[in-house]
């Protein structure tokens, strides 16, 4: 091999059939004595020329599933074979697209070694030419492999996606569940069979159903067209950022961090009505307003140079693989206790430079009684706490008796506030969050009080004529039948 001047020598060849491999290519692939190609399953492969010798490394895919495993093996052939005489490998495609060999020699390869890379035609080319849509105006590259391999897969929606090697319908199967994660289940997606090839087919399909193709083979791959709405976080700070410009709206113009602050408190609120109702409709409204809130104070931010939305992304993902180190990391935790423990120990190491007081960072727009929760919750972790319930049951009955005996307006209203101080402090022993507790007994009032109403209508009652005794006689009705 007078003409191999490398090490390795890698080729691509191509989508399909010899039509589409580079003259330099097959100049090389025809004079060669010998030729490995990661396998024999591609019609370049039985065009060559006779007295070329070909090996390939299909077996290694029968002996083992993991595909990690066999590209592993063949890197680790490859290099062992280069280091004793220059050799020539081929691969599907072009050498940069798709190949995890090629990107193990090239990464793997002892210091001195010669890799060439001889391009070849990919087969995205021909998917676009079959699909017929230009890739210059977005296009995303994926190896549906990878994308199997995500619980969320780091897709863009808004822009077409190409997906290469769905090689069998089992990888079908979990990429479409992968997939519709993000995507609705009947969204039209296309499947491409041989690319550029003479048995080449295109079958339009939904996703979910991309797994009954009886098509699909090694030479299979999947388009998906872009949703017809915007569903990206990108896509939708950039309709925010057009609110907020020149042409945009004048009153989104007008506002400032300061004055959205109501609103968010609202919007925020309204989540949790909605979850209180177990809306699940309302849930994904409510949520889009307050992403609003949060995509809208991040344009604000980014035009005055203050920070921007790819910042907050970045620094809230920072923090929760930080404080995750037994999922992103080496720590082992042994039940949740140990979870726990860990959890505040890193908020603890991380608040350690700026908090001056266990009561420090604890925000003063949270409710009174999930406040005074939190402040509880922070000094007993300092040992200021009662050592049993009993005693904080005994506080509670102390403040009561001291609102009892209190004799001005003012004395008054300090006991009552200890009062409700001592209780919330009964519920954080009990582990109940005294916010939720009382929110959901008074949407418990709310419905029983509906009931009194409804059954004053149905006995021809009009309330406000009812004694007392006629009240609670109706409450009590109502009570039994709501419980």
């Amino acid at each position: 091999m007078d003409s191999v001047i490398a090490d390795i020598t890698i080729i691509g060849l191509g989508p399909s059939d010899a039509r589409f491999v580079t003259r330099e290519a097959w100049e090389l692939l025809a004079g060669a004595d010998r030729v490995f190609v990661r396998t024999v399953d591609h019609p370049v492969v039985a065009q060559l020329p006779c007295s070329v010798e070909v090996i390939g490394f299909d077996d290694l895919y029968v002996v083992s599933a993991d595909f990690e495993a066999v590209y592993t093996q063949i890197v680790t052939t490859l290099l062992e074979l280069a280091q004793q005489q220059p050799i020539i490998y081929a691969v599907p495609g072009h050498p940069n697209v798709g190949e995890a060999t090629v990107s193990g020699i090239i990464a793997n390869a002892p210091q001195g070694t010669a890799v060439r890379i001889v391009a070849g035609l990919s087969f995205i080319e021909p998917v676009l030419t079959a699909v017929g849509y230009d890739g210059m105006n977005g296009l995303q590259l994926f190896d549906a492999i990878d994308i199997a391999r995500f619980d969320h897969p780091p897709l863009n929606p808004d822009t077409p996606a190409l997906l290469g090697q769905v090689f069998s319908r089992f990888m079908a199967s979990e990429l479409k569940l992968a997939l519709m994660r993000i995507y609705p289940d009947e969204h039209a997606v296309t499947l491409v069979h041989e690319a550029g090839g003479i048995q080449e087919s295109i079958e339009s399909t939904f996703l979910y159903a991309i797994d009954r193709s009886e098509h699909i083979r090694n030479l299979t791959c999947l388009y998906i067209p872009p949703l017809p709405r915007v569903g990206s976080l990108a896509g939708f700070a950039q309709t925010i950022a057009i609110l907020r410009g020149p042409d945009g709206c004048p009153w989104d113009r007008e506002q400032t961090p300061q004055s959205m602050r109501a609103g968010f408190i609202e919007e925020v609120a309204e989540v949790i009505e909605a979850l209180d109702a177990d809306d699940m409709d309302a849930l994904r409204e409510e949520l889009g307003d307050v992403l609003l809130h949060i995509v809208f104070q991040a344009q604000i931010a980014a035009e005055v140079d203050e920070f921007t939305l790819t910042e907050v992304v970045a620094e809230i993902d920072a923090k929760i693989k930080r404080r995750h180190p037994h999922v992103w990391g080496d720590a082992v935790v042994n039940d949740i206790d140990d979870l726990v423990k860990s959890w505040e120990a890193i908020k603890a190491q991380e608040n350690s430079s700026t908090a001056l007081s266990a009561l420090d960072n604890i925000s003063g727009t949270l409710s009174a009684l999930a406040r005074a929760q939190k402040i509880q919750k922070r000094v007993g972790k300092v040992g200021f706490d009662w050592s049993t319930i009993d005693e904080v049951w005994q506080k509670v009955d102390e403040e009561i008796a001291e609102l009892h005996s209190a004799e001005t307006p003012e004395q008054r209203h300090a006991e009552l506030g200890d009062m409700l101080f001592a209780i919330v402090n009964v519920a954080r022993w009990l582990d109940i969050d005294a916010e939720i507790a009382l929110r959901d007994s008074n949407q418990r009032f709310i419905t029983r009080f509906h009931t009194v109403e409804r059954l004053a209508a149905d006995h021809g009652l009009v309330l406000t004529q009812l004694g007392i005794e006629q009240l609670e006689a109706l409450w009590q009705e109502a009570k039994t039948g709501y419980e």
